[in-house]
């Protein structure tokens, strides 16, 4: 039975009132805690990259260590007090997230792209 209480819709349900629906997504990921100002500037570079070789070019593959080594100049970039990309004209902050996007989807998805040196006798994959 639904109660019309102000603005808001109460539900009776077996002598429970219920102010809001319920929704089961206590165990899924809190995408609201992501942040827009870094998702946008990460949509901004894979934009320059998408003009710069072709959409989705990255999904190709790209060894890890060559994304680890752009990630690390991008970086020691920061490091060294320049925050804007020459190239791009983009944070380096910003290339730094495109680049662990990249290596995160190789390391879930494409282990044939992890190309880093391991110890002989290193049997973690």
């Amino acid at each position: 039975m639904m109660l019309k209480n102000d603005s808001k819709c109460v539900c009776n349900n077996g002598g429970l009132d219920l102010s809001e629906g319920i929704k089961h997504d206590q165990d899924k990921p809190k995408m609201d805690l992501l942040d827009a100002d870094a998702l946008e500037g990460l949509a901004r570079v894979l934009t320059f990259g998408a003009k710069k070789y072709a959409a989705h070019n990255w999904r190709n593959g790209i060894p890890n260590s060559r994304l680890i080594g752009a990630m690390l100049r991008h970086i020691f970039a920061i490091m060294r007090g320049e925050f804007t990309d020459p190239e791009s004209g983009l944070p380096h902050i910003d290339h730094v997230g495109c680049c662990w996007m990249f290596i995160s989807n190789n390391l879930k998805n494409r282990p044939d792209l992890n190309d880093l040196w391991r110890k002989e006798d290193d049997n973690t994959k």
